[in-house]
């Protein structure tokens, strides 16, 4: 990464993931998916910096509950989807698919991602190998399809298997664990996800969060990102079905887990 970019990984409500994205060399500083205000400003407060930019990727109270006070705060422009301009309140720049914006003075792609939600997007720093992903994709995970649907996230899916495979993913929750044990019962015979098992757990020993995770682990790894894996499909019964039926499956599968 480039050396004037730092990302912080600030903890929040229960297993939710704040980032925060600062370029030391032009002085800005945007946070992404800010479950709550105030462990933001604790950091922006030691640090001193200012906050430019506050981003979000979908509506859920779990990356949008700091946005007010935030603003109010440090009179930061809001960035979030157009296709959510009714459910997320006072936002300064609508974005959707295609858009190309500055983070932090960074360029930024939007990606639309529907699934999780109908207006989920995603923003890929193509420069830097960056993604902010929400809660479309977790490492060895994919974000529940609640206004979506299953069409809908496998070809969000696909969408993130096209970007560089060094691509890092900064989504909004710490669930690998959970994850890991399922991907572990659907494709136990992946000698990559016993690597990466054993990657994980190592730092969840230490007290260190699993995330961000780099794009080419999940495709290694990743059961949803797999669906097209003949192995996957006869370990959970089917070796006949479509990725697509194969992704549907495992979403309830991992639905009921």
């Amino acid at each position: 990464m480039n050396k004037d970019i730092e990302i912080i990984n600030i903890k929040a409500l229960s297993d939710n993931y704040i980032w925060l994205l600062r370029n030391h060399s032009k002085k800005l500083t945007a946070v992404i998916d800010p479950a709550e205000a105030e462990p933001v400003e604790k950091i922006l407060l030691k640090n001193n910096w200012e906050l430019n930019q506050i981003i979000n990727t979908h509506h859920h109270y779990d990356h949008t509950n700091g946005n007010l006070k935030l603003m109010e705060k440090y009179n930061a422009v809001l960035i979030a989807p157009k296709l959510e301009q009714d459910k997320i309140q006072n936002i300064n720049h609508l974005v959707q698919d295609g858009d190309i914006i500055d983070i932090a003075g960074l360029p930024a792609k939007i990606i639309h991602t529907p699934g999780h939600t109908l207006g989920h997007i995603i923003y890929y720093l193509h420069n830097e190998k960056i993604l902010f992903a929400g809660d479309t994709i977790f490492s060895l995970g994919c974000g529940r399809v609640f206004e979506g649907s299953m069409q809908d996230m496998y070809l969000s899916l696909e969408k993130i298997k096209e970007l560089d495979p060094k691509t890092t993913i900064y989504c909004g929750h710490e669930y690998t664990e959970s994850n890991l044990n399922f991907s572990l019962k659907v494709d136990p015979n992946n000698n990559e996800l016993l690597i990466f098992a054993d990657k994980i757990l190592t730092q969840k020993l230490k007290g260190m969060p699993t995330i961000p995770t780099i794009l080419k682990d999940e495709m290694n790894c990743n059961p949803f990102l797999r669906s097209d894996n003949p192995e996957i499909a006869e370990n959970i019964g089917n070796s006949k079905m479509s990725p697509q039926e194969i992704f549907r499956n495992l979403r309830e599968m991992k639905d009921n887990f």
